[in-house]
This record gives structure tokens, sequence and C-alpha cells, in this order.
């Protein structure tokens, strides 16, 4: 550990020492120079290595679902602050048609976790490009994932507070918060962005999502997993967004005009397992998903630098017979009585399962130095509205809330109130039963 530390900060006083550091380059996000942490290789700038950093940190009050317990005590609600996300990119081209991506950090840092927690590589893959900007290569671990378009969100520039989750649809079940051991294609023909992967699935053994065993409703099975098949196209009508890495970007804050139309699946032959009855044969089904979506991002007025982000999506969803996942992100409590609600435990809801669920966003950005030298404010509303098998009632989630833009996605503060619904397990069903809310504040910063 000392060792790495050591490397660690050698390769930071010499990034930061280098006489390049803070020169002005193109960013492929946003066609616009800026200031990076980046270091060239040669003279043409072709050859390059890049770092960079985000920290988002949560300020929080949550009114818990039924029965909640934080560490034994009945808590009906609970303010904490904790780090959503935290993370150090380092990534580039070495060489020609030789490109390598990084990502490192840690996620849900909170009160109740462990302390002294190390940080862990969300991604470490390698490239090579067979035909230039129409076919790359590469493996490792990667977020180069299939279904929709946030299946593999850029989390800097997400337009709400939180990407929609329920994109990631095996997130640490079998998978490590999105990223999978995968070899993949990617590329543009003409207007057509495409990408398409093979995956070896992680254990189910080693995950804390779902029991190793299996139940009446499906779930991933324990057994040793076959291949996973999954791919995402998206044929962009406008501006071309950049598919250097993984990560679709959220809102461009007027600086593209972007209108694409995508779709995806994911297939994996005898994924899930149920019991047929209690104690009875264990049966298999495949885990099949497919999703069409549109992202709009439009400026509207240029002298007032005023945008339009929207983003619409539908997803049909196999996951086996009555499949439902709870999620609460970054939960803030740990327990929950017996006989309390079904969502579980602090601000979990039934946020994945097998049937259909739609989703939307929509932000304004308003004109810029709308606060003068504090910069400016996107309003944005979302929600999640899903039709699962398991339930009686649709699920219906929503969000409302602001982004206080004080220098871009770069630093920015924002408000979100999440309402989510309350199911209650009754003989007849699980049925809403009410509604609770979670209020948040963010704090963003990166370079």
């Amino acid at each position: 550990m000392k060792k790495l530390t050591i490397l660690s900060l050698l390769f930071l006083s010499f990034l930061f020492s280098t006489d390049l550091y803070g020169q002005k380059v193109s960013s492929p996000e946003t066609e616009k120079d800026k200031s990076e942490l980046k270091f060239l290789l040669n003279k043409d700038g072709s050859h390059y290595v890049k770092a960079t950093f985000l920290n988002q940190i949560w300020l929080r009050n949550t009114w818990n679902n039924p029965g909640t317990t934080v560490d034994g005590y009945l808590e009906d609600q609970t303010f904490d602050i904790g780090l959503r996300r935290t993370r150090i990119q380092l990534f580039g081209k070495i060489a020609d048609k030789i490109f390598f991506y990084t990502q490192f950090g840690n996620n849900n840092l909170t009160y109740l976790g462990e302390r002294k927690q190390g940080l862990f590589f969300h991604d470490a893959l390698g490239e090579l490009e067979i035909m230039e900007n129409e076919l790359s290569i590469g493996t490792g671990l990667t977020g180069w994932n299939g279904v929709s378009r946030y299946a593999s969100p850029s989390i800097g520039s997400i337009l709400s507070l939180d990407a929609p989750l329920y994109q990631q649809t095996t997130n640490d079940a079998t998978d490590q918060f999105l990223r999978k051991y995968s070899a993949y294609v990617k590329g543009k023909l003409n207007r057509l962005d495409y990408r398409m992967a093979i995956s070896k699935p992680m254990a189910v053994s080693r995950s804390t999502v779902q029991s190793a065993f299996p139940a009446e409703q499906a779930l991933f099975a324990a057994s040793p997993a076959g291949l996973q098949w999954h791919g995402y196209y998206m044929y962009q009508f406008q501006d071309q967004e950049s598919n250097l890495t993984p990560y679709n970007a959220g809102s461009y804050l007027g600086e593209k005009s972007v209108f694409n139309l995508g779709t995806g699946f994911l297939f994996q032959k005898d994924a899930m397992w149920f019991q047929e009855e209690a104690g009875g044969e264990v049966a298999y089904s495949d885990l099949a998903l497919f999703s069409v979506d549109v992202f709009y991002d439009q400026p509207l007025d240029q002298i007032k630098g005023t945008a339009i982000t929207a983003y619409a999506a539908f997803h049909s969803n196999d996951y086996g017979r009555n499949y439902i996942r709870n999620l609460g992100v970054m939960n803030p409590a740990n327990g929950s009585l017996e006989g309390g609600s079904f969502n579980g435990t602090g601000n979990g809801f039934p946020m994945m399962g097998t049937g259909n669920s739609y989703y939307g966003q929509i932000g304004y950005l308003m004109k810029k130095n709308l606060l003068g030298s504090w910069g400016t404010l996107q309003p944005f509303l979302t929600s999640q509205l899903s039709d699962f098998d398991a339930l009686d009632d649709p699920m219906l989630m929503y969000e409302y809330g602001f982004n206080w833009l004080i220098s871009g996605n770069q630093t920015k503060l924002s408000v979100n109130y999440q309402s989510r619904p309350v199911f209650t397990e009754e003989a007849t069903g699980i049925f809403q039963s009410e509604r609770k809310g979670m209020l948040v504040m963010q704090f963003q910063i990166s370079i």
C-alpha cells in the first residue's frame, strides 16, 4: 500500500509540474477549448495521457420506509452526509491505434459503511482501432454495455440528480457497478453509432444484492453462468457524439445540437432460476431485455445561452417469473422490523423487474449568467413508471429539482426531491399503500 501511495504521488507531482499542465486542448465532448490535465506524448498531440477527477457529495434527508431501523433502532427519518461518487480517470492514446482507459475510486461512502475503505478499479481496458472511426475492438473490465443510453451514463453531466439506475440492469448482481468483463466492438458507420459486447457474468456467490439460493420468484442463478450478449445502436440525426469512452452525456448545456434514436438488447441463456414450488425442482429461464429510446439536446437562443434537454425510454424486460428488485441508492439505514413494507429498509423501492418500464426526463437551461458571476440554473423533472408482473399496482417514481451551474458541470450544486411509492404485501397481492420522499443536495466538483 505504501509503494502504491508513493507511486501515485510521484505520478501526480509529475503531471502537475509539467509545463503542459493547464494547456488549452480540444475537448471531444464540448468541441470547445478548456483547461485539462493532459500530457502530450508526441509533438502533434495525437498520443497523450489524460487525467480527470470528480467528487459528488450528498447532504440528504430521507423519510424512511415503514419499519426502518438503524443498527436496530427504529428511525422514521434520517439525515446523512456521504460521498455518492469519488472517481479518478486516467486514459489516453499511447501509440497509433492503441487506446487505454482506466477509472478508479469508490461509490456510496456513508456513515454506516466500513471506514478507511480502499479505492477499486471501475474500468480497466485496452482498445485497438481497426478502421479509423468505423471499427475498434477492446477487452477488459468495461462499461461498453448494451440495452440503452444510460446503461453507461457519464456521471459528470447527469441532467437530474442521478442516472436512471434501472437501466443498469444487472448492477452488482452479476457485474460491478454496471462494469463487466467483456470483449467488445464499437464504432460509427456514417450516422449510426454502434456497440456490441460479449461478457462473462460475475459470480452470484460473490454478490450481496440477492441470495445464492433459488426461490419461488426468479433470481440470478448461482450456477456457473454462460455468456451474456448485448448491444446498443444510436442513429445520430444531428451533431455526432463522442464515443471515445463508453459513457453517454446527460446534458451538453447548449454546446451541441443532438437528436438520437436508439435501440438495444441484452440476452443471456438460463441466466435466471426459480423453484416451481417451495422445496420443488429448480427451473431455469433466459434473461431477455429490450429497449428503445430518444435523446434530444438543443440550444434555443444562442445569445441568451438557453437550451433544452429531453430523454424518453421504453424497456421490455424479462428477468424470469416475477423477478423484482428493491433498490435504495446509498441507503441511509441497515435494517427493518418484521412486518415492515415490501420495499425493505430506508429509501428502497421496486426499481427493476420483469415487465415494462417507461422513463422520461426534461431540463431547461436558463440564460447564461442569470446569477451574474455565480452562473445559471437548470431546472429538471424526471419520472419512472413501471408495470411489474410481481406488483398489483403500477410503480411510479418522480423527481424534480434544479442544477445551480456555478461553472458548468465542473462546479455545480443540485437540489432534488424524490417521491417514491411504498408497497405492502397482503394476502391478495402487493399493493401501494403510501408514498415517501427524499430531499438531496449534491455538491459536484470535477476537472
